[in-house]
C-alpha cells in the first residue's frame, strides 16, 4: 500500500503509511468530498471528535521553507486513516460523499487483504477447529478417508499441515472440504459429475448471497437488479435440472441466513437444517 497511488476522481492523493495503515490528509480529503473551502473536514472532525478513535486520525508536523532564507515553519498537519476518511464522508453533505464513501470502503477491503498477504496471517485456533469439524464429519471414523482427506487438502493449498493455511484462504479451505466427494470405503475422486456438482453448490451459495443483499443493492441500480434476478430464475432451472440428471442432492444448509452481515465467513457452514 505504502507504493500504491491513489486517486479519486481527479483528486490525486498523497498517501503515507504508518504503523501499517494508510492515511490522507485532511486537506486532500476536503478536495475529494467537494469542499471549497479545505479546513471543512477538519471543522467536521472538530464537530464529531468523539467518535474518532486514535487511530483514525493524528496531527503530524512537517517542515517547510519559508523563504530564500534558511528558516524553516512547522506545519501541523491532520491525517486521517481510511476508516476515519469513512467516518468523515458520513457526515459530510456534499454531491459526491455517497460515492466517495464506496471508493474509500474499496480500498480499505484492499489494504486489509494486502496486510494478510504481506503478513501471511495464518488461521487462528478457531478456524482450525471449524475445518477439523468438517474433516472429522464428513470421515464419520474412517481413519483412512481422515488421512486422504487432509492429505487432498494439505496438497491442494500447497501447505504441509493444515493449520499453516493462510487466513486468505480460509473460505475457500471450508468450502473445499465440504464438497469434496467421498465413495464408500474411505475413497475420494474427482470427476465431471463432481465437478457439476461444486458448480450447482457454489452458484446455490451466491443465489443466497445476492437474495439477502440485493433489496440494498437495488437502491443503488434498481435496472441491474432486475436484469439479475431474471438469471437468478435462470440459474435456479439450470441447478435442479443439472442436479436431477446427475443424481446428486444439494445440502441442505440455512441459505436465508447464511450470508446475513452478522455471520461470520467460518460460522455459514454450521447452519445446517
Amino acid at each position: 500500500m505504502g507504493s500504491l497511488t491513489l486517486s479519486f476522481n481527479e483528486v490525486n492523493f498523497s498517501p503515507m503509511v504508518q504503523d501499517g495503515q494508510t492515511y490522507l490528509t485532511s486537506k486532500e480529503l476536503a478536495t475529494a468530498l467537494g469542499y471549497a473551502d479545505t479546513r471543512s473536514v477538519t471543522k467536521i472532525f472538530n464537530r464529531y471528535a468523539d467518535e474518532f478513535t486514535l487511530k483514525m486520525t493524528k496531527i503530524i508536523e512537517s517542515s517547510e521553507v519559508a523563504n530564500l532564507s534558511t528558516s524553516n515553519l512547522t506545519i501541523k498537519t491532520r491525517i486521517f486513516s481510511l476508516r476515519g476518511c469513512h467516518l468523515i464522508a458520513m457526515f459530510a453533505r456534499t454531491p459526491v460523499a455517497k460515492e466517495f464513501r464506496k471508493w474509500v470502503l474499496d480500498v480499505l477491503e484492499k489494504e486489509v487483504l494486502q496486510q494478510k498477504i504481506d503478513t501471511r496471517v495464518k488461521i487462528n485456533a478457531e478456524q482450525q477447529a471449524e475445518l477439523k469439524e468438517i474433516v472429522d464429519r464428513r470421515a464419520q471414523g474412517e481413519r483412512k478417508l481422515h488421512a486422504e482427506m487432509w492429505s487432498r487438502h494439505n496438497k491442494h493449498f500447497r501447505i504441509s499441515r493444515y493449520s499453516d493455511l493462510l487466513a486468505i484462504h480460509f473460505q475457500d479451505s471450508v468450502n473445499y472440504l465440504e464438497t469434496l466427494e467421498i465413495k464408500s470405503k474411505g475413497s475420494i475422486y474427482i470427476d465431471e459429475k463432481q465437478s457439476l456438482e461444486m458448480l450447482c453448490v457454489h452458484a446455490r451459495f451466491f443465489q443466497a448471497w445476492w437474495n439477502t443483499h440485493s433489496p440494498a443493492l437495488a437502491k443503488l441500480n434498481p435496472l441491474l437488479v432486475t436484469m439479475l434476478n431474471d438469471n437468478m430464475f435462470s440459474m435456479s432451472s439450470a441447478i435442479s435440472d443439472v442436479s436431477k440428471k446427475c443424481g446428486f442432492k444439494m445440502p441442505h444448509y440455512d441459505y436465508d441466513h447464511m450470508f446475513e452481515l452478522q455471520t461470520l465467513p467460518h460460522a455459514r457452514y454450521r447452519l445446517l437444517k
